[in-house]
């Protein structure tokens, strides 16, 4: 008995099976785009918006003045101006500022570190300064690119962690 409900069952799907495989389907005028109608976009060269929160900030001598904390653009969805955070521990007591987005410079170089071994004392090794590539000249250490990675390594603006400290601060107006 059980053989012939199980017999009676794979029987009534392959039957239900054939009869769903040979409807055709009806012509619609809401068609989604076959993969030939689809065109891909390439974004080699561009930078990730949400990458850029955070991002380091160095002056022209190298100094680390900030990080991004947020980028404003008008309407028309051009980037103006960048916030960043100067100062402060964990977010707590971090200064913001607002600054032209055009007078930030953007590297791809990473940080490269070289030593001096003038001060340091024997056998031990050279402390690292920084250089962040705002700097010219061909005595950098090994550098490594980040066009790969969607975002700039750091941006270097002109002024002086003191000189942004004493801007006015920046508020989110409501």
């Amino acid at each position: 008995m059980l053989m012939k409900s199980i017999a009676a069952g794979v029987a009534g799907t392959a039957l239900l099976a054939t009869v769903a495989f040979a409807q055709s389907p009806t012509a619609t005028t809401d068609k989604a785009p076959t993969a030939s109608t689809v065109t891909t976009t390439s974004a080699s060269g561009e930078w990730r918006a949400s990458k850029m929160s955070g991002l380091k900030v160095y002056n022209e001598s190298n100094e680390n003045i900030g990080s991004v904390n947020d980028l404003l653009m008008d309407k028309s969805g051009a980037i103006k101006t960048a916030v960043i955070g100067v100062g402060g521990f964990l977010g707590m007591g971090e200064h913001l500022v607002a600054v032209p987005f055009d007078k930030l410079k953007f590297a791809n170089e990473a940080i490269a570190y070289t030593g001096t071994g003038a001060t340091n004392p024997p056998g031990r090794p050279a402390a690292p300064t920084t250089t962040t590539g705002a700097a010219t000249g061909t005595d950098k250490a090994a550098t490594a690119t980040s066009a790969s990675k969607w975002y700039p390594d750091h941006a270097v603006y002109n002024a002086s962690k003191d000189e942004l400290k004493n801007m006015p601060e920046f508020k989110y107006s409501e």
